[in-house]
């Protein structure tokens, strides 16, 4: 699998140039090129250029890429699409922060070319959120549901965009009638039946936490996941790159790979 790696020489890009190079002896895996605002920051085993349409044509011809893997910012995701519909390439979007309308065309490329958009690549963390909707599915008349997510001190967003991720999975199993509760104060008064809380913690190095709760009456199920290293979130991308470049035309994202993995 020949991998155009858009974003080369950010932290998600290096990860993920680490481990194609380990895994390029025992799998048929290879990066064939970079794009990166910065593309002599660091000095790669594959060329990088400073936008995608700098790639030369001819190079391309040679080394044509199976895939775009995009961990980038999102200002460059409609280049970045033009680039991939004039080559039927098919994408792995891991960029977050996109607008209402870069979405938009997000969806609308999806209708040519394979593309997989996800805020989390990490596929047990995507378990997670199939295993709470099953559960909430069952225990929303009984049980209460609240999250805590845990991430290091210098993380400047809150909740994490992981978490509202697994809330806006389990709201939709209520037919998206919840009200989240951001943290509880004395302001907050006695919990209703259709609030879901949502709580941050913010301290030392801790890569991420995500616990999701089910309180019921007598018995509490809990179920958890923590990253250890951000090479989790590397690994889920190639493997969303290989789900993807098997697809037909379409918006997919990590609950589809999930859902393949154990078909």
């Amino acid at each position: 699998m020949k991998i155009l790696l858009h974003g080369c020489n950010g932290k998600m890009g290096q990860v993920i140039t680490g481990l194609v190079s380990d895994l390029k002896g025992s799998e048929d895996l290879e990066i064939v090129c970079g794009v990166d605002s910065e593309p002599s920051k660091i000095q790669n085993d594959y060329p990088a250029y400073a936008r995608i349409w700098d790639i030369p044509d001819g190079f391309l011809e040679d080394a044509r890429p199976d895939v775009i893997v995009d961990f980038s910012h999102h200002t460059s995701i409609r280049e970045l699409l033009d680039f991939a519909l004039s080559r039927r390439i098919p994408i792995v979007v891991g960029t977050t922060g996109f607008t209402a309308e870069e979405i938009s065309a997000i969806v609308d490329a999806s209708h040519n070319i394979p593309v997989l958009m996800s805020a989390n690549m990490s596929l047990g963390i995507n378990l997670l959120i199939s295993l709470v909707t099953q559960a909430s599915a069952v225990l929303k008349d009984s049980f209460d549901i609240e999250i805590v997510e845990k991430h290091h001190n210098q993380k400047a967003d809150s909740p994490s965009g992981t978490a509202l991720m697994i809330a806006d999975a389990i709201n939709e199993t209520y037919g998206n009638k919840l009200e989240y509760v951001y943290g509880r104060s004395p302001e907050t008064g006695k919990r209703n039946q259709y609030e879901l809380g949502i709580h941050s913690v913010r301290g030392g190095s801790i890569v991420g936490e995500h616990d999701v709760i089910f309180a019921g009456q007598g018995e509490v199920i809990q179920v958890s996941h923590t990253v250890l290293s951000r090479d989790v979130f590397g690994y889920g991308a190639i493997s969303a790159a290989r789900f993807i470049i098997e697809r037909e035309p379409g918006l997919y994202d990590m609950q589809d790979v999930v859902k393949f993995g154990l078909s």
